[in-house]
């Protein structure tokens, strides 16, 4: 049987007592505080019937009442599942009628009390909703031994934390990556997690300068709106020893910028919502390889496949199949779309890619963002990375849109950086000079931004309306 996740963390307060688990702009938890709160919310809970084979939605923002309703929910033996504050009426509607919840947490009262937690867990510890992005939503379910898994390859092989480590909690907990990095790993290995409702360059400086912050967990699009603030110039971000990037591709060229700006890397990795953050760079790592995702965690098995799903050799690209102790058990009541992805262990990722001499492990994209451009296989990662490349072009996404006679063509968006000029036509010029005739973009469409979702993903879908005009 598994042990419950939540009596790691409780040993953490049993041992660090008044040290700060918990912090935010104008308060703190202490780890026993934190412990108290956590054992009175379980007690609430359990006054309404709430035990092992429940779900509890949990509707909170990044605030200490997350963190005391998915301990509480944890406590009981029940399963929680964290989902976005932001979520639009009709989107949390959908969501709830799929994972039918015992109740539903949009705020937690201050009751403090004791309770003796199951020292096994009989049922999953949380479900995770991934994005949508190939469909509607999907309850991910994962065991209390698989969080424990992903939090231990965050918290210890990735960023190497420590009890005097202080983690910046920007991303949203309701997503893996926001809730691994920026909370349960910290609070794993006996940091202090700083917690912070909504990105701002203001918030983040101010942040990272008062709670001297000592990682970064964070986005593509946070680095670069970071870098390009006018306030950027005058921070203090002396206490920062590392950051990471996750949930979409943070450029060679972004996480340069960073560094020579900063002195502190960015670590690349990748992972999904359903096998979180299999492949990474971490704190120790002295050698990197531009354009790569990092290299396999320990405990984690990859392979990369053929059409049929034959092994291929090092260096040649296939899909990537991925075995981890962190990986889902499922889709929530899912069970045909459970086993497309899910075959003896292996999760088929969808995602393309290739191992490298050294271990590394390169992806070239996705493969239902292929585009077939005339009998020839484009992929959008390749024409970004051009595109980024360009000294005026700040982003950039790439997607295939109908032709009657190539039966695809290339369409890219960018937007410029702050104070460049540059037309379209001569985007489309340069990225003829570097890429095969069938790989270069016919049509670039200059905007103010890329519209993205809460994790910094973008939203090609509703850029792909915007160009047909649906």
């Amino acid at each position: 049987m598994e042990e419950n996740f939540a009596h790691f963390l409780e040993t953490n307060a049993r041992r660090l007592g008044d040290k700060a688990a918990l912090v935010w702009d104008d308060g703190a938890l202490t780890w026993s505080e934190l412990e108290r709160r956590a054992s009175g919310f379980a007690r609430h809970l359990a006054k309404q019937s709430v035990g092992p084979g429940d779900r509890v939605a949990i509707l909170i923002p990044n605030r200490w009442s997350f963190v005391v309703a998915l301990l509480g929910a944890l406590k009981v033996g029940a399963t929680a599942a964290p989902l976005s504050p932001e979520l639009r009426r009709e989107e949390l509607g959908e969501l709830l009628a799929d994972l039918r919840p015992k109740c539903v947490i949009d705020d937690v009262q201050i009751e403090e009390g004791s309770w003796v937690t199951p020292t096994h867990a009989t049922v999953p510890a949380v479900i995770v909703y991934t994005s949508g992005s190939t469909g509607r939503p999907k309850g991910a379910v994962f065991s209390h031994e698989a969080v424990l898994f992903g939090t231990r390859l965050w918290g210890k092989v990735v960023m190497d934390l420590s009890d005097e480590d202080v983690v910046l909690g920007v991303l949203p907990y309701s997503h893996n990556y926001g809730m691994y990095a920026g909370l349960l790993a910290p609070l794993l290995f006996g940091g202090t997690a700083v917690l912070l409702e909504h990105f701002t360059p203001e918030a983040v400086f101010a942040a990272i300068k008062k709670h001297r912050v000592t990682i970064f967990p964070g986005v593509a699009t946070m680095f670069r709106r970071l870098l390009a603030s006018p306030l950027f110039s005058n921070s203090d971000l002396s206490s920062l020893r590392v950051a990471t990037s996750g949930a979409a591709p943070c450029s060679p060229a972004l996480c340069g910028d960073w560094h020579e700006n900063t002195g502190v890397r960015i670590l690349c990795g990748y992972g999904a919502t359903e096998v979180p953050r299999t492949i990474s760079y971490t704190a120790e790592d002295v050698d990197e390889l531009p354009g790569a995702a990092g290299r396999l965690m320990p405990g984690v098995e990859i392979k990369v496949v053929d059409e049929e799903g034959r092994p291929l050799p090092d260096g040649e690209v296939g899909e990537l199949w991925i075995k981890s102790p962190s990986a889902m058990d499922g889709y929530l009541d899912q069970p045909d779309e459970t086993r497309e992805v899910l075959s003896d262990g292996w999760y088929r990722s969808g995602d393309l890619g290739a191992v490298l001499p050294g271990g590394f492990v390169r992806l070239v994209g996705r493969k239902r963002d292929r585009i077939l451009r005339g009998g020839y296989s484009v992929f959008p990662q390749e024409v970004e990375a051009v595109l980024i490349s360009h000294p005026a072009v700040a982003e950039a996404a790439v997607a295939g849109v109908l032709d009657a006679d190539l039966g695809e063509e290339i369409a890219a968006f960018i937007t410029l950086k702050a104070s460049a000029e540059a037309t379209e036509e001569e985007i489309i010029a340069y990225c003829k000079e570097r890429l095969a005739h069938y790989k270069y973009p016919r049509k670039v469409t200059i905007l103010n931004e890329l519209p993205r979702g809460e994790m910094g993903k973008v939203l090609k879908s509703e850029l792909l309306k915007r160009y047909t005009g649906d």
